[in-house]
């Protein structure tokens, strides 16, 4: 029989957690650059001055930068999916679970500009095993909403629930264009109403 001593892991060394740091750094920085340059305007000296190391050192945590370029992009993905699914498995009421998954995707468009960026100018830059991942976690997401829009409303087709939702996405991730005038707490009232009249038009 397990013991809490079996299943607690080890505590991490100030090494390991300091690494980790560097690796959390790095792809904020990267995340950013992209957003503001694109992929191919970023070079490896460009990520290491940014996060306060030299270039060389940014191979310690990544072994090129598309492979950066594909953590920032999976691991977006992969959070998105696997909150997503706990907000929806949370949420019975039809009705409640669609508003929550909208707040929810609300919430990462306004926190996520610059992944929606790098998402939407950068993905074919990806190597063909990252896109899969991507595409997959991505379709795994938007399944989420079509089962939400059937069963707020059986009659519905599922083709056409996967467009409603497509069509929302396009509404809530829209949020790298609205300008340094709009606050966050406006952009959330605005995108909110117009995904919710989008999804039960």
């Amino acid at each position: 029989m397990a013991t809490v001593r079996d299943v607690t892991p080890a505590p991490r060394s100030a090494r390991a957690l300091a690494k980790a740091e560097r690796r959390d750094e790095l792809i904020r920085t990267a995340t950013r650059l992209f957003a503001e340059r694109g992929f191919s305007g970023v070079g490896i000296e460009d990520l290491g001055a940014a996060a306060g190391i030299s270039g060389p050192a940014v191979y310690r945590h990544f072994a090129t930068k598309q492979a950066l370029l594909g953590v920032i992009l999976r691991e977006a993905s992969e959070q998105l999916h696997e909150d997503g699914a706990e907000v929806a498995a949370s949420t019975p009421d039809p009705a409640k679970r669609l508003d929550a998954l909208i707040a929810f995707h609300i919430d990462f468009a306004v926190r996520s500009p610059d992944v929606i960026r790098v998402q939407d100018r950068d993905l074919a830059a990806l190597s063909d095993e990252d896109r899969a991942a991507v595409r997959r976690l991505q379709r795994a997401y938007v399944e989420l909403w079509v089962a939400a829009l059937c069963a707020e409303n059986p009659a519905r087709a599922v083709a056409e629930a996967r467009l409603r939702a497509h069509a929302a996405f396009g509404l809530m991730n829209s949020t790298p264009h609205a300008g340094a005038g709009a606050t966050d707490a406006a952009a959330r009232a605005v995108l909110t109403a117009m995904a919710r009249a989008a999804l039960r038009a």
